[in-house]
């Protein structure tokens, strides 16, 4: 049974990515989760608390779906992997993601939300290092880097733009690039 804090952060995240940020209010979240008026704020006595606690929310909802990923064993293996989950989290998973975006810029503005998107990135990072290294990156930190900031932005211009081009050459190149 769903309890009546996750129905509150599941609105929420319901909320940020079908109507922005601005729409994250005690009020809205109580009615698009069906609670009584209050249930959030029971929970989240700020707005900020409630920032914060969708922020955390999002990562162990994701790790769940997604965890443990598959170590692949060849580059192509990585690139098959990673464009399914390109796929996923702007198809299947959009409105998750375009909650990801939105609170991404908030982060720019807010300590809190930056560190709680931190320690979300940070586990996917310490996979990807472990997975370059397995497959033979000189350097994984910086290989990476390079392949995050690649898929992250594959998946802005496709949640912003509505691209969806295959990302499977662009996946190759950086891959091969920090692997040979």
């Amino acid at each position: 049974m769903t309890s009546t804090r996750q129905r509150a952060l599941d609105a929420a995240i319901d909320l940020v990515g079908t109507e922005g940020l601005r729409s994250l209010t005690h009020a809205k979240v109580d009615a698009r989760a069906g609670l009584p008026k209050g249930s959030t704020s029971n929970y989240f006595r700020t707005r900020d608390a409630l920032t914060v606690g969708v922020v955390e929310w999002m990562a162990q909802r994701e790790l769940a779906e997604l965890a443990p990923p598959m170590s692949p064993h060849t580059g192509d293996e990585l690139v098959e992997l990673l464009a399914g989950m390109l796929d996923y989290t702007t198809g299947p998973s959009r409105t998750l993601t375009a909650a990801r975006l939105a609170l991404f810029s908030e982060a720019a503005h807010d300590d809190q939300v930056r560190a709680a998107v931190s320690r979300g990135h940070q586990l996917m990072r310490t996979w990807v290092e472990s997975v370059l290294r397995d497959l033979g990156a000189a350097d994984p930190a910086t290989a990476a880097s390079a392949l995050i900031a690649m898929s992250e932005g594959l998946i802005l211009h496709r949640i912003a733009r509505g691209a969806n081009d295959d990302p499977r050459p662009i996946l190759r190149l950086v891959i091969g690039a920090v692997t040979d």
